[in-house]
């Protein structure tokens, strides 16, 4: 286990060497033991059971709302006239959005070699595949008849009717399950020499089975790790894209409209540094807790911490940017309906709304700037969770204020969610952390092999070699030398 001094030093500055990944002069025995023993544990703890049914009650509260929906009719949300697009369009855009971290982490710094993404990229994955689910939900719903959800794929049936593909609700369809299956084929992919760990160390027949079947049969041939190289780095060329075209995609939704607060060129950008500073909110919001209680901190560092409240602060600063922009925008385009939509949202009914977003989005993550608010992980989390709330408020103003005073004040409205819109929005986070402990309970939640590639003792294996991989981790140890920090002792 690492030590106090150790994390301390971990945030250090020194432009001479790299912070190490990993703490508490670790081998490759210990990080693989320090991860099997989450999914591993012989009896499982009460604070996991405790969790999972707080949020299986909510799962219980999310399919009881949904029956009453279906059974019952969409007139049991707040959506009226001329607010249609209430809460679920709310929670679609939000849900979409916290998923995008997973494929940042993943993918993007995979391409470009960011070795300090190893500890993290598994859970974030994971994170990305249950929010797409709870984003799935609300479309599919949001049509009031569910039953003829199948009229918006492009699919064959009996009345030889095909689906208008300018419709953005197809739009959506394309975006969110193309995004979906290339998360959960990367996540998967990432995860079968780790499979083939759990398979190897189980000691129940079931267990042997299952993660058996799943690792298929992996053997870490060099053949294998071969195949697994290529089709990972082929998997993370093509989910890069996805980043960037799948809140796009969503943003249309808003922009293709001719309605104030809309209709503006800078919502693509504007969305997608929403996503990603989102995505990496939620990230802290789940990792900090749980490197804490399966004391992994030794392999989710201070300096993992550190390098995600970065990204929070950068595009923290690109979405207080594109707020201020929308006033300019609306000021020099010279749009009286424009200027009033966006000074409606800071000054009209929904002010508290405006601010709420305002300051969980802008003011919190410049704190930031100060290494001792990104070297405290309880402060770091309480800021994580004001980043959600404000990504979540975000989604409510620009849905509602937008809609409920457009053109002509004779069309006005005031949108009020029920007790049904609340209860279904708590609902959707009783799935979405239900998945995520089980996921918690029988996976790796850190990726072992990728760890280990990032470790000294890979470079001084390499190195006995005559190779010198990873050697932009390692780039003031000369050729023939050993590394620091445990590089110089071999593995049993």
């Amino acid at each position: 286990m690492a030590t106090t001094t150790e994390m301390m030093d971990n945030l250090v500055e020194d432009p001479r060497r790299r912070a190490p990944l990993v703490l508490g002069d670790a081998r490759f025995g210990d990080v693989t033991a320090s991860v099997c023993a989450v999914a591993e544990m012989p009896k499982t703890p009460r604070a996991w059971w405790a969790a999972f049914l707080v949020s299986l009650g909510f799962l219980g509260v999310l399919g009881a709302m949904l029956v009453y929906l279906i059974s019952t009719g969409v007139g049991v949300w707040g959506n009226n006239s001329p607010v249609a697009w209430g809460f679920p369009i709310v929670n679609f855009v939000f849900w979409v959005g916290i998923g995008h971290a997973g494929t940042l982490i993943s993918a993007v710094l995979f391409l470009f070699r960011q070795k300090w993404r190893t500890s993290i990229n598994r859970s974030a994955e994971a994170m990305t595949i249950f929010a797409v689910a709870c984003a799935g939900l609300f479309p599919a719903v949001h049509i009031g008849r569910v039953w003829f959800a199948y009229w918006l794929f492009p699919i064959p049936n009996q009345m030889a009717m095909w689906p208008n593909f300018r419709s953005q609700l197809l739009w959506d369809v394309f975006a969110v399950s193309t995004y979906a299956l290339v998360s959960t084929m990367f996540w998967y992919m990432g995860m079968i020499p780790d499979l083939a760990t759990l398979r190897d160390r189980a000691r129940s027949r079931v267990r042997q089975i299952a993660y058996g079947v799943f690792a298929l049969g992996w053997r870490g041939s060099n053949r294998h790790w071969l195949r697994f190289e290529r089709a990972y780095l082929l998997l993370a060329a093509l989910a890069t894209p996805l980043v960037l075209s799948v809140h796009s995609v969503v943003s249309f939704d808003f922009a293709v409209s001719i309605l104030p607060g809309w209709h503006t060129t800078i919502f693509p950008p504007y969305f997608v540094a929403g996503a990603i500073f989102s995505g990496f909110g939620m990230v802290l919001t789940l990792l900090i807790p749980c490197r804490r209680f399966f004391r992994l901190e030794h392999l989710i560092t201070p300096r993992h911490i550190e390098n995600m409240c970065k990204v929070l602060l950068a595009t923290g600063s690109m979405v207080g940017y594109s707020y201020v922009m929308e006033f300019f925008i609306a000021w020099y385009g010279g749009n009286q309906y424009e200027l009033f939509t966006f000074k409606n949202r800071a000054l009209g009914p929904y002010w508290w709304a405006y601010w709420i977003m305002f300051t969980c989005n802008v003011f919190v993550p410049q704190l930031f700037w100060f290494q001792r608010m990104r070297s405290s992980a309880l402060l770091v989390w309480i800021a994580s969770l004001f980043v959600n709330l404000g990504m979540w408020f975000e989604r409510f103003v620009i849905v509602v204020t937008s809609l409920s005073r457009d053109f002509l004040p004779s069309s006005w409205g005031y949108f009020s969610p029920t007790w049904v819109d609340i209860l279904t929005l708590l609902g959707s986070f009783g799935l979405f952390f239900t998945l995520f402990l089980l996921f918690l309970r029988f996976l790796p939640i850190v990726a072992m092999a990728e760890v280990k590639s990032v470790m000294p003792q890979a470079l001084h294996a390499a190195e006995a070699d005559g190779h010198r991989p990873f050697g932009d981790y390692w780039p003031d140890v000369p050729h023939g030398e050993s590394p620091p920090a445990g590089g110089e002792r071999e593995e049993s």
